[in-house]
């Protein structure tokens, strides 16, 4: 059996996808483990969750660099610090400059079927509402490889769920959620069994 796949989460707020990934961790499924987590800002309820779950953490303010290529470097030195070998962003909410070094080893999860409801803006509960807004009668989640634009990149796992007539944004985010919470895990088993290749954009699974 081979090492785990080493993690680094990046956090921007209250840490319920990191709870999640390192609940399946835990289980075995998938077969890595998480080495840092970066949280945005020093007060983040991500990062006291990183610290009661006994994780290693950090802050790095972007106020606190000139800009993104500052910033990016900034966090990528924690990362490599840690020796982590794939990049989460977990409701991380910061354009990051991704060195050579992490192509194709940064992975988000967001909140709606992309590439519909995506880029600069699109996070969190404004998602849902965009989604009840254009009448769709699914939405779910997507787990894709990071580049250096706001969601995109190559999808690697897709889940789907109703939209219901009745459904509020908070509704309908909790419902995503629920598929955030399965989805995520499957990509990182991917990653860490050595499945996936990118080839002409795409993500291939094999």
């Amino acid at each position: 059996m081979g090492q785990p796949l080493k993690i680094a989460v990046l956090a921007s707020g209250g840490g319920r996808t990191l709870a999640n990934l390192q609940a399946h961790i835990e289980k075995g499924d998938p077969a890595a483990r998480i080495v840092s987590v970066i949280g945005s800002a020093p007060d983040l309820v991500a990062l006291r969750r990183a610290a009661e779950l006994g994780l290693d953490a950090a802050c790095v303010e972007p106020k606190k660099h000139d800009g993104t290529k500052a910033f990016s470097q900034a966090v990528f030195d924690l990362v490599r610090a840690a020796g982590a070998g794939v990049v989460c962003l977990a409701g991380w909410l910061w354009l990051l400059r991704i060195p050579d070094d992490y192509a194709h080893a940064v992975i988000n999860v967001h909140p709606a079927l992309l590439p519909s409801f995506g880029g600069s803006g699109m996070y969190g509960r404004h998602v849902h509402e965009a989604v009840l807004a254009a009448g769709c009668k699914v939405s779910g989640c997507t787990v894709h490889f990071a580049d250096q634009t706001y969601d995109t990149g190559p999808i690697i796992v897709q889940r789907c769920c109703e939209v219901r007539e009745e459904d509020s944004a908070d509704t309908l985010a909790a419902r995503v959620f629920e598929q955030e919470c399965i989805a995520y895990p499957q990509a990182l088993s991917l990653i860490a069994q050595g499945r996936l290749q990118v080839e002409d954009g795409r993500a291939r699974i094999g």
